[in-house]
């Protein structure tokens, strides 16, 4: 079949152009393969990255078509077939376009050095501001095994499957609008030395990761790192476990990040949905504690009342019983856990 592949080029300090490339090729082939050809029998100035051609380096991530992705773990076929899905379930009543057509560019929230290859020195700076590695200063102990039992090895196993391609950074909208932010794959390296037996520094990697926006709270649950990962690590996952383990080390009055999660579970908890006017004064104004925090919701207060937005009484949901034990059936099941 014939397909036509439309490369986001740039150079640094330049406006991206778009160039076409035709070439003839099997459903089966991958984009990598691809690439190779077009850069082997077209265009030898075309940059990209790469090295296995068998998904283990995750050199070769660009977006394909709209998503991060392995050119060497996606081929023509199923990159196409993909399209005209997503075709036909956004315009059911059209006629699908029969051409052939794949569009690749460099990885999101990274500059662009050249063509589709990116610097990704800020993704490895993020990296190791979670400290990436097991603490055993500690222990003192030389010369010695630290043995792990099966079981405490294989809370590891997901997240040491992670290949730092960068999907995941790519397609974090947290990281794009915070700089703060360190990304979906230093927390899920993070969660990794929580989780490790061997090490002596929990307690301060809870504390670490606790920092507002640039912790695990400046994630904002939008699935696209989970969806985009080719190892199936779960950022989100790993990211949600450490929340986890800091809310059951923290009062609601430590952080406005804790109380948000706490003072949501317990108002869906008691009414089967949030009563926006506990929530509010519990979250942001801490129980009355924060009186700088509650002046700060008097703005948007009035222009509610002005618009009649804003909810004089509250009105539990019907089914408030069955919301309540299904939240303490979740919550027995995880005090087991621990």
């Amino acid at each position: 079949m014939e397909v036509i592949f439309e490369i986001i080029r740039q150079q640094p300090n330049s406006t991206p152009v778009v160039q076409s490339y035709n070439l003839q090729v099997d459903p089966g082939t991958t984009i990598l393969d691809c690439l190779n050809r077009i850069k082997w029998e077209q265009d030898g100035t075309l940059a990209f990255r790469k090295n296995c051609r068998n998904t283990i380096c995750g050199s070769c991530a660009v977006v394909i078509n709209g998503r991060s992705a392995l050119a060497c773990k996606e081929n023509v076929g199923s990159e196409l077939a993909r399209l005209r899905n997503i075709s036909a379930s956004v315009y059911p009543h059209h006629t699908i376009n029969s051409i052939n057509s794949i569009t690749i560019a460099p990885l999101g929230n990274m500059p662009v050095i050249k063509d589709l290859v990116v610097d990704m020195t800020g993704f490895w700076d993020n990296l190791e501001a979670v400290t990436p590695y097991i603490s055993t200063a500690a222990r003192q102990i030389p010369e010695r095994e630290f043995l792990q039992t099966p079981q405490e090895r294989s809370l590891l196993d997901q997240t040491g499957n992670c290949i730092m391609c960068g999907a995941c950074y790519s397609e974090c909208n947290a990281r794009q609008v915070n700089p703060d932010f360190v990304g979906p794959h230093a927390l899920a390296k993070a969660y990794r030395m929580v989780a490790d037996s061997r090490d002596d520094n929990q307690e301060n990697r809870l504390e670490e990761y606790n920092h507002t926006t640039q912790g695990v709270w400046g994630c904002t649950r939008c699935f696209y790192c989970d969806s985009v990962c080719p190892m199936g690590v779960e950022p989100l996952a790993q990211i949600n476990k450490i929340k986890q383990k800091i809310l059951e080390r923290k009062q609601a009055h430590e952080s406005r990040s804790v109380r948000h999660r706490k003072v949501l579970i317990d108002l869906v908890k008691q009414g089967g949905w949030i009563d926006e006017r506990q929530f509010g004064v519990q979250v942001v104004g801490n129980y009355f504690r924060d009186l700088k925090g509650l002046l700060s919701l008097a703005p948007l207060g009035l222009r509610m009342l002005v618009r009649g937005k804003f909810p004089l009484s509250f009105e539990p949901s019907a089914g408030t019983q069955e919301v309540r034990s299904l939240i303490e059936s979740i919550q027995e099941e995880e005090s087991k856990s621990h």
